[in-house]
């Protein structure tokens, strides 16, 4: 559904339209200093007002409504919101009868039986991560010495992203993006087998993610072509350091102790400027559609504050998991 987590749980609320979205992080601990501030940083990150990013500019100021005393986590549900007030709904309109190709406009009409809020994307908004972003903040304060942080290495496919980026904005239409994340001095065996190991909760929390298409650990998709001893990453002390790192940190689902690694692919933006022909469900015939209003040429632009944040999401929820099935573990 809308939530993610068996300790560390988080819920998403809102739409991109509506008066406000938040998120609810149950299960957070008690005594974790956090105040309104300690949020901007991330979440300006997360913001756009950079070339090729949406003219939309929202203020993305949190508002802490419960879990939170004199500066700290009292150990009850924290909720934030942030107040949507740079709405221009009108533009959305037509996508009721012409849904976008490649969007949830149509899926998400099916799916609500017609209910569905489609101004702004509504519930399918990449707006909705500023809650993810948020939980984050907290959840990072929980990863302890690990630091976790993401960057853009190509967009359409070069690794000159500045080029382009020019060149799709010159094109009018979007292009997509590879975003890698590294988490350096990980907690060691993290992760539980068999349902629940850190791939797969990483993996969930990052396909939670609007517009992710494929994530890949370590050598990756490129291991398919290696052979056991190319592949094989052996130790070289006694602290499970190894000469290699094919595995990007996991063997058997379970943090090994080395440095994380991990890339993930992000899709073009559906929302593009090129006229495209496809279905009218009002009229039952095909129809052009050039797609106006403001929209992200590259998305993947601001994805890298966001995959950190469903990083550190997924491993807050594995440690205080951990301490639970094994207590506090030194190792």
């Amino acid at each position: 559904m809308n939530s993610f987590g068996i300790v560390f749980r988080v819920t998403l609320f809102g739409e991109s339209h509506g008066p406000a979205i938040g998120v609810i992080i149950d299960g957070c601990p008690p005594g974790i200093t956090i105040k309104s501030d300690d949020f901007m940083a991330d979440l300006r990150r997360r913001q756009s007002g950079s070339i090729g990013t949406t003219t939309r500019q929202e203020p993305d100021l949190p508002e802490i409504l419960s879990g939170v005393l004199d500066g700290a986590t009292t150990g009850a549900p924290v909720t934030l919101i942030t107040r949507n007030s740079d709405k221009i709904s009108s533009d959305y309109d037509e996508f009721k009868n012409v849904p976008r190709p490649g969007h949830a406009d149509f899926v998400s009409r099916v799916k609500h039986s017609g209910f569905a809020d489609m101004r702004g994307s509504g519930h399918f908004s990449g707006r909705i991560t500023w809650g993810v972003v948020a939980a984050g903040v907290l959840a990072k304060k929980i990863t302890g010495s690990a630091d976790v942080s993401a960057k853009l290495i190509s967009a359409g496919g070069s690794d000159d992203i500045e080029k382009a980026i020019n060149e799709a904005i010159a094109s009018n239409d979007t292009i997509g993006g590879i975003i890698e994340c590294r988490v350096k001095n990980p907690p060691l065996a993290l992760g539980e087998p068999f349902f629940y190991s850190f791939k797969s909760a990483v993996s969930h929390m990052i396909f939670s993610i609007p517009a992710i298409k494929g994530i890949e650990f370590g050598s990756g998709f490129a291991s398919a072509a290696m052979k056991g001893s190319e592949h094989n990453d052996p130790f070289i002390n006694s602290n499970g350091k190894t000469a290699s790192n094919n595995s990007g940190g996991i063997n058997g689902g379970i943090t090994n102790g080395n440095e994380i690694i991990f890339r993930i692919v992000v899709k073009p933006t559906s929302s593009t400027g090129v006229e495209q022909k496809t279905f009218n469900f009002k009229t039952g015939e095909m129809t052009s559609l050039k797609v106006k209003g403001r929209h992200d040429t590259c998305i993947a632009l601001r994805m890298p504050v966001i995959v950190e944040a469903a990083t550190a999401i997924a491993m807050a929820d594995l440690i205080l998991i951990d301490r639970g099935i094994h207590g506090q573990r030194n190792v």
